[in-house]
C-alpha cells in the first residue's frame, strides 16, 4: 500500500511541543528533487496545504494526550481545555430528562448546537433527539490520531452550524498490528471507581494495497451519591440575614442571605411533616408514633439551621452510573494507483443512569390522612382530636417508595463509504455516503400512579380488623392500602401497586451524500499557485420521540412527542490566492476565501462566507486573520419540539422581600405593579418548584453570526523547538436562537425599562387572585443577540536534558466579554457573563512531560480564575445578595509515570487531582458551569498495555 508521511516537519514540531495553533512555513523540495512535498488537509480548509499552513487558528491535541487521564471517555479530557465549556460532561449530564450519560462538546460555551463535531472531516449522527449534538462516547479513543479544533471561518467550509467552530476527530488511516489495554481507577475519598479496556487489530493485505482493522472498547464507572463523599454530604441553605436593617441593607458586610451549613427545610422530610396549632413541626417516628421537630432558634420561613432539618443532598448524584461498548470496523483499498476506496462501520451501546428525587408532596391538600385511617397511631389521633381536626395534610418525600431512576440506553450505528484519490491528473477527489442512526430507550422507574396512590392513602378498617382501601371500586381493581406515617412504613405490596415503569423511545437518523474536488496548484501567479476546492453536499436529518402511554396521570412529567425532519442541499467553493512573495517583510501573503450556499427545507436559503489573510513575515513570524459570516438554521427540536411539562426552582422577583433587597428597585416595582402584583405581596409558594412548559417554535428564524480572528505565530530562531501563538477572536450573534433560563425569564420581564410589553412577560402566567405564578412557558426564541471575545495564547518548548527529552506546553484563554442581549428593541441593554461561573476570565493548562528510552512521566496543571456568582448588572441592582459571592481561584494537578518495555508491554500509573484540591465552597460540581471543578477528589489509576 502506498504510504504517506501525513505530517510535514512543521506539524511534527506542533505535535512535539503540543503547540495548539502552529503553522510552520512551507517546505520547498531540494533543487535535485530528492524529496517531494507532502500535502495534508488541515481542519478549516479543504485545500491540501504544504506542511501545516492553517488558514485559521487550529488547536491540535494528540490522541495520546486524550487518554492521558483517569476519565472514562475523551470528552472529559477535551472539556478541560480553556476553549470548551462543561455544558454536558458525565458529572452534570443527568440534569435533564433523557440526557444521562451524554458527553457533548460546547466550544466557547455558547451552546452545543453551535459546535460542529466531525470525524475525519465528515458529519456524525447526533445522540440527542432533536439536535445535531454528537456524543463523544461514540468516538473510538484507541484510533484517534489527533483532534483539531478551529474557531473562526468554519461555517463556510463545513456548514453554518459551525458557528463557534469545529472539533474534528482525525482517526488513524492504516492500523497495523495488535494493541490492547486495561485500565482500573479508584477514588481516594469514596467508593467511586471506573474501568476501561481496549482492543485493536489491523493488517495490510494484497501487497499493502489495502488495510483492514477492527477495534472494541469498553468503559464504565460507578455512581456516586453526594452523601457518600465528604465534600458534598453537608446540608446548606441560604438563610435570611437577621442582622440586616434598613440602614445597612446595601452594605456588603451585611448580605441579604447567609449561606449556612447544617441548614435546610424542616417542613418536609422522609417520615412526613404535618401542621397543628404549633405549625409544621410535627412528624412521625419510624413506628408511626408522634414526634415533634426541634427547629431551634435559627428559623427562616420553612427552613432552619442547627435543627431537625432535612438534607436534600441525599438526592444529589454527583457522578452517574455509566457503561459503554464501542465496536468499530474500517477498511480501505487502493482500487487504482491514485484512488482509494474506504469503508467504516461502527456500533456503540452506552447506558447512563440518573437517580433523582422520589415523588414528593409539599403543601398538596390531596396528600391528607383522615382521622379514621387505621394506620394512625393513637398518639397522633389524640392530638388531632384535641385540636378538633378531621385530617392532616402531610408534606413528605416518598423516598421509601423508591427514588425515581432513569436508565438511558443509546445504540448508535454509522456507516461511511467513499472514494478518495486523484482524478484529472492533479485534482483531489473525496466522495462519500454517510448514514447514521441513534436509538434511545429511556426507562423511568418508581413512577407514581397518582390515582392508585390516592386510593391507597385513603385507608379504612373493613370492620373485621383488616385495613383496606376505602373505595370499593379501587379494591375491586386490586388496591393495596399504604401507610406513609414514618419512614419505611409502606409495604412492598403497596409500593408495587402505586409505582409503575414508563418507557419512552427516540430515533435519530442522518444521511449525508457529498463530493468535493480540490487542487492546490490550479494556476500559477507570480507569488505562487492558486489553490481551489469546490463541493456539493446533500444532508437529511430526522428525529422522532415517542412517549409512554402509561405516563399520563403519573408523577412523571407530561412530555410532548417530538417529530420533525429537514433536508438541505449545499454547494461551496474555496480558494487560496497568493498575493505577494519574496519581498522585504513579506515572505508570503495569501488570501483565503470561501463561500457556502445552502437551501434548507425549513428556512430556505442561507449563505456563509469567509475571508482570510495569511502573512508570513519571515521564517520566524507569521500573522493571520479571518472574517466570516453565517446563517445557522434552527435544528429539529428548536422548530418542532412539542410542549413538555417541567418544573422550575425560582424566586418570584415581585415578592416584597426580594424587592426590598434591591438597591435600585424602581423599574422592577413599577413593572410588578403593572402586572397587578401588590407592593406588599408576600408568600412562600416559590419554596416549591413551579410548573413550566418547554417547547420549540415553528416561527423561529435562523440566527446570523459574525466571526473575527487575528493573531500570530512566532517561532524564534534563537530558541530551537520553541513556539508562541496568540490569537484574538470575537463571535457575534444576531437573532440568537435560544431558550432562556426560568429565573432569567422572570427577572427580564420585570427589569425591562420599556415596561411589561416584552417577550418575557408573555411567557409568564399569574393567578389574578393570589398573584402567584402558575406557569412559566419556555419556548425557543430569537433573542436579540450574544457576543463573546477573547484571546487564546500558547507557548510550547521542547528541549533535551537529563539524558531524555522534555516537552512543555502552556495553553490559555483570556475571556474579554461574554454578553447576552435580551431585548430586540433595546440592543444597548445586556448582561455580561465574563467572569461568572463557567465563564472564568483566565483559564490555562500547563503540561510538562519527560521521556527517556521507555520511561515517561507527565505533570499537568489546570488553572481557573476566581468567578463571581452574580453578573455586574445583578450587583448594580443589589450589591450584597449573599455571603457566598464567588468561587475562588482553582488550581488542580494530574500526574503520570510509566514505562514501555521493548517486548511491547507497557505500564502506567496515574493520579488525577494529586493534591486533592477540594471543590469550591458552595458547589457540588454538577452544574453547567460548576462541572469545571472536580467532584471526585484524588483518583489513582493503573493502565496495562501490550502492543505488537
Amino acid at each position: 500500500m502506498k504510504k504517506h508521511n501525513i505530517l510535514g516537519a512543521s506539524i511534527k514540531l506542533a505535535l512535539c511541543t503540543s503547540a495548539l495553533a502552529i503553522s510552520g512555513q512551507s517546505f520547498a523540495a531540494d533543487e535535485e528533487g530528492v524529496q517531494s512535498i507532502d500535502r495534508i488537509e488541515v481542519t478549516g480548509s479543504r485545500i491540501l496545504r504544504e506542511g501545516a499552513i492553517a488558514p485559521a487558528p487550529v488547536t491540535v491535541i494528540s490522541g495520546d494526550d486524550l487518554i492521558n487521564t483517569g476519565a472514562v471517555n475523551i470528552g472529559e479530557a477535551l472539556n478541560k481545555l480553556p476553549a470548551l465549556g462543561n455544558t454536558f460532561s458525565l458529572s452534570n449530564s443527568g440534569r435533564y430528562i433523557g440526557t444521562a450519560g451524554l458527553s457533548i462538546l460546547d466550544l466557547r460555551n455558547m451552546g452545543t448546537d453551535r459546535t460542529l463535531v466531525l470525524v475525519n472531516g465528515k458529519r456524525h449522527v447526533s445522540s440527542s433527539a432533536g439536535s445535531q449534538s454528537v456524543d463523544t462516547n461514540t468516538i473510538p479513543s484507541t484510533w484517534v490520531e489527533r483532534v483539531e479544533i478551529i474557531t473562526g471561518g468554519a461555517s463556510a467550509v463545513y456548514g453554518a452550524d459551525a458557528v463557534t467552530g469545529v472539533v474534528n476527530f482525525i482517526l488513524k488511516k492504516n492500523i497495523e498490528g495488535f494493541s490492547a489495554s486495561v485500565t482500573r481507577g479508584e477514588s481516594d475519598l469514596s467508593d467511586y471507581s471506573n474501568e476501561k479496556a481496549t482492543f485493536s487489530y489491523g493488517t495490510n493485505f494484497d501487497n499493502d494495497r489495502g488495510n483492514v482493522a477492527f477495534s472494541v472498547e469498553y468503559s464504565g464507572q460507578d455512581t456516586l451519591n453526594a452523601l457518600d463523599h465528604p465534600w458534598t454530604d453537608g446540608s446548606y441553605r441560604n438563610m435570611r440575614n437577621t442582622a440586616q436593617t434598613a440602614e445597612n441593607k446595601d452594605d456588603p458586610a451585611f448580605p441579604d442571605y447567609i449561606y449556612t451549613p447544617n441548614a435546610g427545610y424542616y417542613a418536609i422530610n422522609n417520615a412526613g411533616v404535618f401542621a397543628l396549632s404549633n405549625g409544621f413541626v410535627n412528624s412521625f417516628n419510624p413506628d408511626g408514633t408522634y414526634r415533634e421537630l426541634n427547629i431551634g432558634d435559627q428559623v427562616d420561613g420553612l427552613a432552619c439551621a442547627n435543627c431537625d432539618s432535612f438534607n436534600l443532598a441525599q438526592f444529589n448524584q454527583i457522578q452517574p452510573e455509566f457503561e459503554r461498548y464501542n465496536i468499530n470496523f474500517k477498511a480501505n483499498y487502493d482500487i487504482a494507483e491514485n484512488m482509494n476506496a474506504y469503508l467504516e462501520a461502527k456500533y456503540v451501546n452506552s447506558e447512563g443512569q440518573s437517580i433523582g428525587q422520589p415523588a414528593f408532596f409539599f403543601f398538596n391538600p390531596n396528600n391528607s390522612i383522615k382521622i379514621d385511617n387505621p394506620y394512625l397511631d393513637s398518639s397522633v389521633k389524640d392530638l388531632m382530636e384535641q385540636e378538633g381536626v378531621s385530617s392532616i395534610m402531610v408534606n413528605r418525600m416518598m423516598t421509601d417508595l423508591g427514588r425515581r431512576v432513569e436508565d438511558n440506553t443509546r445504540e448508535t450505528t454509522r456507516f461511511v463509504a467513499g472514494l478518495k484519490g486523484t482524478v484529472f491528473t492533479d485534482w483531489e477527489l473525496d466522495a462519500s455516503v454517510v448514514y447514521g442512526q441513534t436509538d434511545l430507550e429511556r426507562v423511568n422507574g418508581a413512577n407514581m400512579i397518582m390515582a392508585n396512590y390516592y386510593n391507597a392513602l385513603d385507608a379504612v378498617d373493613d370492620g373485621s380488623g383488616n385495613v383496606v382501601c376505602r373505595s370499593e371500586e379501587a379494591r375491586a381493581e386490586g388496591c393495596v392500602p399504604v401507610n406513609i406515617m414514618g419512614f419505611g412504613a409502606p409495604s412492598q405490596e403497596a409500593i408495587d401497586y402505586i409505582n409503575t415503569v414508563s418507557v419512552g423511545t427516540s430515533k435519530i437518523t442522518q444521511t449525508v451524500v457529498s463530493a468535493s474536488l480540490a487542487n492546490s496548484a490550479i494556476y500559477e501567479l507570480p507569488a505562487g499557485y492558486i489553490g481551489f476546492a469546490a463541493g456539493v453536499e446533500y444532508r437529511k436529518e430526522e428525529s422522532e420521540t415517542k412517549e409512554p402511554d402509561n405516563a399520563a396521570g403519573t408523577f412523571f412529567n407530561a412530555l410532548g412527542e417530538d417529530k420533525g425532519e429537514f433536508d438541505v442541499n449545499e454547494i461551496y467553493f474555496e480558494a487560496s490566492i497568493p498575493l505577494l512573495a519574496d519581498l522585504p517583510l513579506v515572505q508570503d501573503l495569501v488570501l483565503d476565501t470561501a463561500v457556502r450556499y445552502a437551501d434548507y427545507s425549513t428556512i430556505g436559503n442561507a449563505t456563509s462566507w469567509k475571508l482570510g489573510l495569511d502573512w508570513t513575515v519571515n521564517d520566524q513570524l507569521r500573522v493571520r486573520a479571518t472574517q466570516s459570516e453565517a446563517l445557522r438554521a434552527p435544528n429539529i427540536g428548536e422548530i418542532f419540539g412539542a410542549p413538555s411539562q417541567t418544573f422550575y426552582s425560582v424566586d418570584d422577583p415581585c415578592l416584597a422581600d426580594n424587592l426590598n433587597d434591591l438597591q435600585n428597585s424602581e423599574v422592577r416595582r413599577a413593572n410588578c405593579a403593572a402586572l397587578g402584583v401588590p407592593a406588599d405581596f408576600e408568600s412562600d409558594y416559590d419554596a416549591q418548584t413551579l410548573e413550566g412548559l418547554v417547547s420549540g417554535n415553528r416561527d423561529v428564524k435562523g440566527e446570523e453570526s459574525t466571526s473575527t480572528t487575528i493573531g500570530f505565530v512566532y517561532q524564534p530562531s534563537f530558541i530551537e523547538n520553541a513556539v508562541v501563538t496568540v490569537d484574538y477572536w470575537k463571535i457575534e450573534l444576531e437573532d440568537a436562537i435560544s431558550t432562556i433560563g426560568s429565573q432569567d425569564i422572570l427577572d427580564r420581564c420585570v427589569d425591562a425599562e420599556g415596561g411589561i410589553n416584552n417577550q418575557y412577560c408573555n411567557l409568564i402566567t399569574r393567578d389574578s387572585s393570589s398573584h402567584e405564578i402558575t406557569l412559566i412557558q419556555n419556548s425557543v426564541l430569537n433573542v436579540s443577540g450574544q457576543e463573546a471575545s477573547g484571546v487564546d495564547f500558547e507557548l510550547g518548548y521542547d528541549f533535551d536534558a537529563l539524558e531524555g527529552n522534555f516537552s512543555t506546553r502552556l495553553i490559555g484563554t483570556y475571556l474579554i466579554e461574554r454578553k447576552t442581549f435580551p431585548f430586540q428593541d433595546q440592543p444597548s441593554d445586556y448582561y455580561e457573563y465574563a467572569g461568572t461561573t463557567g465563564e472564568a476570565k483566565w483559564q490555562a493548562n500547563l503540561s510538562i512531560s519527560y521521556k527517556r528510552d521507555g520511561f515517561f512521566t507527565t505533570f499537568d496543571t489546570r488553572y481557573l480564575d476566581e468567578v463571581s456568582l452574580y453578573t455586574d448588572q445583578e450587583l448594580a441592582d443589589n450589591p450584597n445578595p449573599n455571603s457566598l459571592m464567588t468561587f475562588g481561584t482553582y488550581v488542580i494537578s494530574d500526574a503520570t509515570i510509566g514505562y514501555n518495555f521493548e517486548s511491547g508491554f507497557g505500564v502506567k500509573l496515574g493520579v488525577d487531582n494529586i493534591f486533592n484540591r477540594k471543590l469550591p465552597y458552595g458547589t457540588l460540581g454538577t452544574g453547567s458551569g460548576s462541572a469545571s471543578y472536580d467532584n471526585i477528589g484524588r483518583f489513582g489509576y493503573l493502565r496495562l498495555s501490550y502492543d505488537f
